[in-house]
């Protein structure tokens, strides 16, 4: 699917960006992402659940995505492919970091608290759907607009997967539930870093040929 993006001209999505639609999706979904943040990070550290921190870390650093792609959608192409290489490696350091945090958990033992995860799990899930569906038109734009759609539907899933793991969770009585989703976590965020990367370098490439 990556390559297929790669093989569109850059105008329409040069226009789609500067589009006063597109700004105002970002600015929605700025908002939203900062709010869950919130609300997730607290009810992370109060349910111990590794899967709802990664999606809250995952919130905040889509946050900082939709900052960055505010302040560069004027800019041209390369400015706008040099963006997503930030946004993707800031990608590949969360699934990284995730894998980590669910390593620790997993030594050091601990089952999280599986009613908190389910419900805030379903809130983010709305959140992140309204935002995806919002997006659903530029999903294959630059690399720059790719990216804010992979961070959506991604988040999208994950939200999906913590429901699970809090199924699991409550039926089991163990925490494995939980860190098998944070690990699908990592691996979504790792694999969309590098389409998101290889997309970014590509055009970057094409723009110096």
């Amino acid at each position: 699917m990556s390559a297929h993006c790669c093989n569109h001209d850059p105008a329409p999505s040069a226009a789609q960006a500067n589009s006063p639609r597109y700004r105002r999706i970002l600015w929605i979904a700025l908002a939203v992402n900062l709010a869950m943040f919130g609300i997730e990070i607290g009810a992370g550290l109060q349910s111990g659940s590794v899967s709802l921190l990664a999606d809250a870390i995952d919130f905040f650093g889509d946050a900082a995505n939709y900052t960055v792609t505010l302040a560069v959608l004027s800019m041209g192409l390369v400015w706008r492919a040099r963006a997503a290489l930030l946004k993707a490696a800031s990608m590949l350091g969360f699934g990284v970091f995730v894998l980590g945090r669910a390593a620790w958990v997993a030594w050091h033992g601990g089952t999280p608290e599986a009613l908190t995860m389910g419900s805030i799990g379903l809130l983010a899930l709305i959140a992140n759907v309204g935002v995806a569906a919002l997006l659903y038109a530029y999903r294959e734009g630059d690399a720059n607009m790719r990216s804010v759609w992979l961070c959506s539907r991604n988040d999208a899933i994950g939200n999906l997967a913590v429901m699970l793991a809090a199924l699991g969770v409550f039926g089991t009585g163990s925490a494995w539930p939980d860190l098998a989703v944070a690990a699908v976590m990592a691996g979504l965020a790792i694999t969309g870093g590098y389409a998101v990367f290889k997309q970014a370098r590509q055009e970057l490439r094409r723009d110096h040929t």
